[in-house]
């Protein structure tokens, strides 16, 4: 027995509401393993990742400052910008008789 007209999209729905399901299921598992830990050990893994961050670094400073959103918005603008008017400047090569 094949599936004809409205019994694909049938099939289609139910298929979509199993991959809902599937993925509440992982995520619900994944908080529960998250919130098994107590504040002491979050707090023990928080200092050995440190220790090992730090010693790893050898004093160098690796990591720039935190960035607002909005420094991070008006960069991206200011390099979008500059690639744009970079983009639109004649050149030599495109247009050989501007010269």
């Amino acid at each position: 027995m094949r599936p004809r007209g409205r019994q694909w999209w049938k099939l289609v729905g139910l298929a979509g509401f199993v991959g809902v399901a599937a993925t509440g299921v992982v995520a619900v598992r994944a908080d529960r393993q998250r919130k098994a830990y107590t504040a002491d050990e979050v707090r023990a893994r928080l200092h050995e990742r440190y220790t090992r961050a730090s010693a790893a670094d050898d004093g160098k400073m690796t990591e720039s400052p935190p960035q607002t959103w909005r420094s991070r918005l008006t960069g991206g603008l200011r390099r979008l910008l500059r690639y744009d008017a970079a983009k639109n400047q004649p050149s030599a090569r495109r247009n050989p008789s501007a010269s």
